[in-house]
């Protein structure tokens, strides 16, 4: 079973594909539409209002998704297809490197915080058994009086 939202998105995206040309809609394979077909959300009512763009009306964002992808892999020239992919791929890097700085910048966070607890640790550890001076001669002249 599809999720309620790609069903609805597929719903979407059969009543937008009634209004591009035939010429278009041939170069999407039978087996694409065949899926939209088989999964979309029957319930759901959508209608398409050529005079707006998608972003004017209520598409949801997997059903542009769907479009955009669409135009890339069937109606999209050569040259079209090529700045797409290069765009994907530019995005593709800079969430990787956005990732890879939130990651280290957590890690250098869960490594000051544990230094911290170490510091902390060891300086209460240095406090507890670390004695003055001054008690140290006390309880060496105790241990005297005790002796006798």
């Amino acid at each position: 079973m599809v999720e309620l939202e790609y069903a609805n998105a597929y719903t979407e995206v059969l009543e937008i594909l009634k209004y591009i040309s035939q010429e278009d809609y041939n170069k999407i394979p039978s087996e694409k539409i065949e899926l939209f077909k088989a999964n979309c959300n029957k319930n759901y009512t959508f209608h398409y209002d050529i005079t707006k763009t998608l972003n004017e009306q209520n598409v949801s964002k997997k059903a542009k998704v769907i479009i955009a992808i669409l135009f890339r892999d069937y109606w999209a020239t050569e040259t079209q297809r090529k700045k797409i992919k290069a765009k994907e791929e530019y995005d593709k890097q800079i969430k990787e490197k956005e990732t890879k700085a939130k990651h280290n910048e957590n890690a250098v966070s869960a490594k000051k915080l544990n230094e911290n607890k170490d510091d902390t640790i060891n300086h209460t550890e240095m406090m507890i058994y670390k004695e003055s001076f001054i008690k140290k001669i006390i309880n060496h002249i105790l241990k005297w009086f005790k002796l006798k």
